[in-house]
């Protein structure tokens, strides 16, 4: 007979990557229910602890105070055991690197510790330390516009500035963030209604001003092209290296998506614009309410709120679905999904 207090996930589960550790770490911090996880990220090609996971278990053990066992990049295994409901906390989080130089992604860690600071009754204030913009990765621009856009439906309100750009895994980007304690509600998002606007911005660091003009104007004739007015700026960041981060997001009466894309040395910023722009008139052209990085990052705060949600997302991920997997273990939560994996999907959760 297992007398373990600790709820046992095998980290190599489904997408067996870091979006199944962060799930399992805030769900756990949110019910106090301890939890251990073997075979970290034994899905992808790095296994053992990221700095990310490692970042977000310390944030997440200073708001709980949760007793932990050492935890260190590369560990194959963790256990973390909330002594109190999470709490507001202050101060810097982030700054840890792994051998090779790699912090965390801020955005990607503020979007795993929001709901458990949210529900927490306190207000938090926080300076995250780490990579602000990458590739294949959640940027400020999406997080500010698409994530908490979508959170503040949901009745949770954080408010962000970009302090520090940094571009890519070796980078010192700043971001301070203050989170509101929040009544979180579900997501009535069955369909789109009406568009609202198409948003744009151009985020750079350290290039000629003729770079971000280029962007804007390029994105100004595939935006007639398309007769689809889009509303853009260019910003420029304060920041250590040169970078260029281009950001759109198409927001409607009950829907939201973004579309990003991040420069590298040799690639026109032209090919950026054209490619964000892709990604969105994708979305555009479906009926979903929700684009499938938006659908993983509103996934705990909506199976925790108060009432129930519905949204259509554009594509069932491995790590959609292995976050509802994860949920799953924890609470006996009424979340549907239909649809298959890889294909567009409708979700429902009933409280």
């Amino acid at each position: 007979m297992n007398l373990s207090p600790f709820l046992r996930i095998d980290g190599s589960f489904g997408e067996g990557g870091g979006a199944l550790v962060r799930t399992a770490l805030t769900v756990s911090a949110m019910i106090q229910q301890p939890v251990e996880i073997i075979n970290v990220r034994a899905g992808t090609r790095f296994p053992g602890l990221d700095v990310e996971d490692v970042v977000l278990l310390r944030a997440l053990a200073r708001a709980t105070g949760t007793e932990t066992s050492a935890c260190n990049v590369g560990d194959h295994s963790l256990t973390f055991h909330p002594n109190h409901r999470a709490k507001g906390i202050s101060g810097k989080v982030g700054g840890e690197r792994n051998a090779h130089g790699r912090t965390a992604n801020g955005p990607i860690t503020l979007t795993a510790l929001i709901p458990a600071l949210a529900r927490s009754g306190m207000y938090s204030s926080i300076l995250m330390e780490g990579e602000t913009f990458g590739t294949n990765a959640l940027g400020f621009d999406a997080f500010a516009e698409g994530t908490l856009g979508v959170l503040r439906e949901m009745g949770i309100y954080a408010f962000p500035e970009h302090q520090q750009v940094g571009f890519g895994r070796d980078s010192a980007g700043e971001i301070s963030i203050d989170i509101e304690p929040s009544v979180v509600n579900g997501l009535d998002w069955p369909d789109r209604g009406k568009l609202i606007a198409v948003r744009g911005r151009v985020s750079t660091a350290k290039v000629p001003e003729s770079i971000a003009a280029r962007a804007l104007s390029h994105l100004e004739k595939l935006s007639k092209a398309a007769n689809v007015p889009v509303e853009a700026e260019a910003v420029e960041l304060e920041g250590a290296a040169s970078g260029v981060h281009v950001t759109l997001w198409a927001v409607y009466e009950r829907g939201l998506a973004t579309g990003t894309s991040m420069g590298v040395k040799g690639l026109r910023v032209e090919a950026l614009v054209q490619d964000a722009f892709d990604q969105l008139a994708e979305w555009m052209s479906a009926n979903a309410t929700l684009d499938a990085y938006l659908a993983d990052q509103i996934l705990v705060p909506a199976a925790f709120a108060d009432s129930g949600s519905v949204f259509r997302v554009s594509e069932l991920t491995s790590r959609f679905m292995t976050a509802v997997w994860v949920i799953k273990q924890f609470v006996p939560a009424r979340i549907t999904v239909r649809g298959s994996e890889g294909g567009p999907g409708l979700v429902t959760i009933e409280r």
